[in-house]
């Protein structure tokens, strides 16, 4: 066969986001937008020759042909291997393991998440370094550099091989191993996990809903779940990946997971209940009648992290992006160790997870991880929290409150804006960055504000600076209101306002959030002139 040199011209907006470039699949359909963004990959990365990649994505619409497409060009460009999951299936946590434990080159992830899949979905790429994390700002920078001046890109004619049987052919020189998705991964949660106390637990009756939102972490619950762990059949719903995650938004939040929130709010709920989304990284934790916040379900995690074999030393310290509650920052002094604040984005923990300052890490957007691989990863928050109430024999309503009534309740909420203009989101911006000079010291509506800034991240460990990563309002009393554009839409913007007010008091522990933040709302709404800026009256979201 032949490896060929194609003309290609620059398609205008392939910087990667937050999380990789996303867009439509319309978009990443185009003839060439696709071969153009992994030439620019494979330009940044550099010398491919000898190398392994991994590849998998999470099996939304586009997944295999964009896996065929990128096979054919890892040829053409030197790899000497390619590891890709059996049906184009890798979760993100598990690419991460694989690049890790088979010490791989770098991975390529496909996926957009928690988007909605499908023909008039979204799909998303991005590459994992050596470490398995997500590759580093500038690093993406130089990628985004390199689409704007390509002029070629470099592809095998020779077709892709079938990827549903396992086993190993070639493209050119090139090796193509189909490997099991799951197994690297099932393996690594065993060793962290108390398996047999997990067990023990399903033995005695517990009950457990998993859903998995038609998504890939579907493969993943069955393997672990019901086969290791023995749930009973049934206890995984949901949990054969589809290319549209069956018409649903697979964000695993009490709006998009709502059948899940309303059994578990009903007379005779399981014990226990949990969702993932569309790659299987983020996770939603449930307790009957109690959705555990993300930033809470940190926290958690860390003051209990010794109930778990793989954390039975301790752990080094916490990070949470700066948007997530300061919950964690509570449980880290009481441990002795640091909490650092990064922006959002898994790829800003990955330095401190390899310099081995921090053991876990969270974001508010429901996603948890630690220093097993270099994402975060949904499954083995489940897992901990199984782990946790198997060693604890309390529900987790008991856990939470408990936790509460030792470090007190970060009581907290996000409302999403999605689809704003994106000029008026950023005059929105803007506007709020213009008056943070006179904010300090101002009353509003019985705050006193103590900080106003545009928050800016200097990396411990390699000294590299990330500007303009949101606006945060902070009150004497430590109440924060923060504001920022996601980076993981395709459609105009989404504006995130994040609500946050300690409260010590037990009693005033079941009041709902919405009331006690409602006062920060007023003040936020008024500062941002949200309502004249966008025409929005009410968040799209609110979790």
């Amino acid at each position: 066969m032949t490896i060929l040199t194609v003309a290609t011209t620059p398609f205008a907006g392939q910087r990667p986001g937050t999380s990789g470039l996303r867009k439509k699949v319309s978009q990443f359909q185009q003839p060439g937008y696709l071969e153009n963004f992994v030439q620019a990959i494979f330009a940044t990365v550099g010398d491919c020759q000898g190398q392994t990649l991994v590849l998998g994505g999470d099996g939304r619409y586009f997944n295999r042909t964009a896996v065929q497409v990128i096979l054919r060009m890892a040829a053409a460009h030197g790899f000497a291997r390619v590891l890709v999951g059996r049906g184009a299936i890798l979760s993100t946590p598990a690419l991460s393991c694989v690049v890790r434990k088979r010490a791989a080159f770098g991975g390529i992830v496909l996926s957009a998440s928690h988007n909605p899949g499908g023909p008039q979905g979204d799909f998303g790429i991005k590459y994992n370094v050596g470490n398995g994390g997500p590759a580093p700002e500038k690093f993406t920078e130089a990628i985004y550099l390199a689409t704007l001046s390509i002029a070629a890109y470099r592809i095998s004619d020779e077709p892709a091989p079938d990827l549903d049987q396992p086993g190993v052919s070639h493209i050119e020189q090139m090796q193509v191993e189909v490997i099991d998705p799951v197994g690297d991964y099932c393996a690594l949660m065993a060793d962290l996990f108390d398996f047999a106390a997990i067990r023990a637990l399903f033995a005695s009756g517990f009950t457990m809903r998993f859903d998995a939102m038609h998504a890939v972490g579907g493969p993943y619950a069955h393997a672990i779940l019901e086969g290791m762990l023995g749930a009973p059949a049934g206890t995984v719903v949901n949990g054969t990946p589809l290319e549209d995650f069956g018409g649903h938004h697979p964000d695993p939040n009490p709006v998009n997971a709502a059948a899940l929130i309303e059994l578990m709010f009903a007379p005779g709920a399981p014990d226990f209940g949990a969702a993932c989304d569309g790659d299987c990284d983020r996770n939603m934790i449930v307790g009957r009648a109690m959705a555990v916040t993300p930033s809470d379900s940190l926290a958690i995690i860390a003051a209990n992290a010794t109930v778990a074999p793989g954390y039975r030393a301790g752990i080094a310290g916490i990070a949470r992006s700066m948007p997530t509650s300061t919950a964690p920052d509570r449980v880290a002094r009481a441990l002795g160790v640091p909490c650092f604040e990064t922006p959002t984005g898994w790829k800003y923990f990955g330095n401190l997870l390899d310099a081995g300052m921090v053991t876990l890490c969270g974001e508010e957007s429901y996603g948890t991880g630690s220093n097993h691989i270099r994402e975060k990863d949904g499954i083995w928050a489940v897992l901990f929290w199984l782990n946790l109430l198997a060693a604890s024999g309390k529900p987790v309503d008991a856990i939470v409150r408990e936790h509460w009534a030792r470090f007190g309740r970060n009581v907290y909420s996000r409302h999403d804006y999605e689809a704003v203009d994106s000029s008026a989101a950023e005059g929105l911006m803007a506007h709020l960055r213009g008056q943070l000079d006179g904010l300090t010291g101002q009353q509003q509506r019985g705050f006193t504000v103590a900080l106003a800034d545009d928050f800016v991240y200097t990396d411990p460990v390699d000294q590299s600076v990330a500007t303009k990563q949101g606006v945060r309002i902070v009150m004497t009393d430590g109440s924060r209101i923060v504001f920022r554009l996601s980076g993981t839409g395709t459609e105009g913007a989404t504006i995130r306002l994040y609500l946050e007010k300690y409260e010590a008091d037990l009693a005033r522990h079941d009041i709902d959030p919405q009331v006690v933040l409602a006062g920060l709302a007023a003040i936020a709404a008024e500062l941002s002139q949200l309502k004249e800026r966008t025409g929005r009256e009410h968040p799209t979201i609110v979790t």
